[in-house]
Order: structure tokens, then C-alpha cells, then sequence
């Protein structure tokens, strides 16, 4: 048996079309286009749909790189969105997940992982390869705020943040617990020169 082939690339304006079939006619999870955690929340709640999708793809066009395309055998899979803590602007104003010092660092808003390929360690990579991209661009240390789970499965609605054990195995340690199911974990990079922009190649 064929082993499949995983490849993990930045989110650039050419991959867009990429992004647009894994989030598929609801933009990920209704209507968010991974602008959740981007805008305040009136603003999210009225942009479901088309305008939050042409909000993140202005930002995507701007060749922001807000994250990280999975692709398995070139077909778009799953998706981490990873970029300094100031980018989301939700995060300011939680208590459960108010920052825990004054360290600058990056954050892994959400991942999306394509229904056929959960449960196989896909995001465990995914996580990994999100760290190494934030590292490439010069962040010190990743922080992510990951659902632990009050049951055996949980719903894939209420675990867009990632599942703990994932972040674990990835090598994040918990920082902080304001709350039973809503840790922050961190992970420290180290120093990774960043690559030279390459033309998209699957």
C-alpha cells in the first residue's frame, strides 16, 4: 500500500483556491473564514459568510502567510492559523486566556482538518509544522489554547482550537489553567534561518 504523501506549505495568494476548497460552501465553520479571533466579535458575528471570507483573503492577498496549508498527495487537507498574539484581537480581551507575561509570542488560533483524515495524527504534524513556519519568520516562543476534552469524543465544532493531547505530543508544555477545559500551552523555538520564497509547487 501506497504510503500517502505529506507536505506542509505556507498560505500564500496563489494557494488561495487551495484554502477555499478545504473550507468548502461554509467557510470552515459557519461562515468564520478564520476571522473569529481577528475581529472584534459584532463585527465577526455581522461578517459571517462572504465578508468575512473577503476579509481573510485581503490578508492572504497582502501575502501575510496567516498560516499553513497540509496537502496529501497535493490535495488540501487541513489548515493551522498561526501569527503574533496581537493579530487577535479576541484574545485581548479574555480573561481565561489573558496573556501569562510580557513575552512576545505567536498564536495557533484554529485548526481545520479535512473529515477523512481525523483521527490518523494529522494535526500533531500540522501543530509542528506550524511551529517551525512561525519560527522561520523570527517567533521566540508558539502559544496555543487547546480544548481538553469532557468526554471521550467531542463534536469537531468545539475543538477548533486543537485537542491537548495533540499539542502535548508536539512537544507544547502548559503554562497556565484559568479554566478545566481551556489550558494555554507554549512551545519555544529555536533558531531557524527563514527560507527564500519558492513559486507554489505541490
Amino acid at each position: 500500500m501506497k504510503t500517502p504523501k505529506i507536505a506542509f506549505h505556507p498560505l500564500t495568494p496563489d494557494r488561495w483556491p487551495d484554502l477555499e476548497t478545504l473550507f468548502g460552501g461554509r467557510g470552515g465553520c459557519g461562515g468564520c473564514w478564520c476571522m473569529t479571533w481577528r475581529l472584534e466579535r459584532r463585527d465577526w458575528e455581522r461578517g459571517k459568510g462572504e465578508s468575512n471570507k473577503q476579509a481573510f483573503q485581503e490578508i492572504v492577498a497582502r501575502d501575510q502567510r496567516p498560516g499553513v496549508i497540509a496537502y496529501v498527495d497535493g490535495e488540501p487537507i487541513g489548515w493551522c492559523s498561526v501569527a503574533p498574539r496581537e493579530v487577535f484581537v479576541a484574545l485581548a480581551r479574555s480573561r481565561v486566556l489573558a496573556p501569562v507575561d510580557a513575552m512576545p509570542v505567536w498564536s495557533i488560533s484554529c485548526l481545520l482538518i479535512s473529515k477523512p483524515y481525523r483521527r490518523q495524527g494529522l494535526s500533531c504534524k500540522l501543530i509542528a509544522a506550524a511551529v517551525k513556519f512561525a519560527a522561520e519568520r523570527g517567533a521566540k516562543v508558539v502559544e496555543a489554547y487547546p480544548v481538553v476534552p469532557y468526554a471521550d469524543t467531542i463534536p469537531a465544532a468545539f475543538a477548533w482550537t486543537g485537542l491537548y493531547a495533540a499539542y502535548l505530543k508536539a512537544g507544547f508544555v502548559e503554562v497556565a489553567r484559568r479554566s478545566k477545559v481551556r489550558p494555554v500551552m507554549r512551545h519555544k523555538c529555536t533558531a531557524i534561518r527563514r527560507p527564500a520564497r519558492v513559486t507554489k509547487g505541490k
